[in-house]
């Protein structure tokens, strides 16, 4: 069956991020590593980071996948923001090293107006100096997004152009997130839209460099460039297209992580028991 969690908080001690898991019944989880809304970020707590790695190991919560902070922008024009997003990235990787966390997810950030290869440049010319800078095998992942205003990374072509301007590419992985292709114009719908969609990644990226879904149904429309997350069945690519989705190997085989809402429709457990019923049925 598939391996599926959701992104859960670390309030308290990031240990505590392990019971919050096992609550809402995840094989897999997504932390935030700090606090995600600011640029100083607090030393980890060397007793915590013990519980944590222990933890994970006797519960079989695998892979553990850490996300980017919200202020960074690897794409930006503006050299102070710049300097700063490079030094949070290698951060991060460092966290993820120091907490064995083999994963670390990225936005890819907006370019300001300067135009989108310009964008691209700095997102690689940031990765390539995170990645020589740290001191951690964490791979890092690069994330599709929405193709909102000035957004970098929206189609296959643009993220294997950023791609190829890395220079250690066995550093680097795809996290592919469902709401974000559907809303930058990718069918996910119907069998043929899906074999089409991740045969286009195929032959730009490779899905081998494929490691993580975020599994996210949309409140946008196809094409529409919105990025709001909705329950796993209950927006636009709906129960059925999260069926054939399920069924596919591109994504059945990989961690899923669900990003989507906690209302009185439904909580995290919810769409996790959601994920794995049409799972059952894909």
């Amino acid at each position: 069956m598939v391996r599926v969690g959701c992104h859960v908080s670390i309030a308290g001690s990031i240990d505590q991020a392990i019971g919050r898991a096992e609550e809402r019944g995840c094989d897999t989880f997504q932390i935030f590593s700090r606090n995600p809304r600011g640029w100083s970020a607090k030393d980890l707590d060397e007793d915590a980071v013990a519980a944590f790695r222990t933890g994970v190991s006797s519960a079989d919560l695998h892979p553990v996948v850490d996300h980017m902070p919200y202020l960074p922008n690897l794409a930006t024009s503006k050299d102070e923001i710049f300097e700063k997003s490079v030094a949070t990235l290698t951060a991060e990787l460092e966290r993820c090293g120091v907490l064995g966390i083999p994963y670390l997810v990225t936005h890819l950030g907006h370019h300001g107006g300067v135009g989108v290869e310009a964008g691209m440049q700095r997102v690689a010319d940031a990765v390539n100096r995170a990645l020589a800078d740290a001191d951690s095998d964490a791979m890092l992942l690069l994330e599709n997004t929405a193709g909102d205003k000035n957004s970098v990374g929206t189609t296959a072509a643009d993220i294997r152009r950023i791609m190829d301007g890395i220079e250690d590419l066995s550093r680097i992985g795809i996290c592919f997130d469902t709401c974000h292709a559907f809303a930058a114009g990718y069918e996910l719908r119907t069998r043929d839209g899906i074999e089409e969609t991740f045969g286009i990644f195929d032959d730009l990226i490779d899905l081998a460099h494929l490691r993580v879904i975020h599994l996210n149904d949309t409140k946008g429309g196809l094409g529409s460039h919105l990025d709001r997350h909705e329950h796993i069945g209950l927006g636009c690519i709906g129960e059925e297209g999260f069926r054939l989705l399920l069924s596919h190997p591109a994504v059945r085989d990989l961690p899923l992580i669900c990003e989507t809402p906690v209302d009185e429709r439904r909580d995290d457990a919810g769409n996790i028991s959601a994920v794995r019923e049409l799972a059952r049925h894909g």
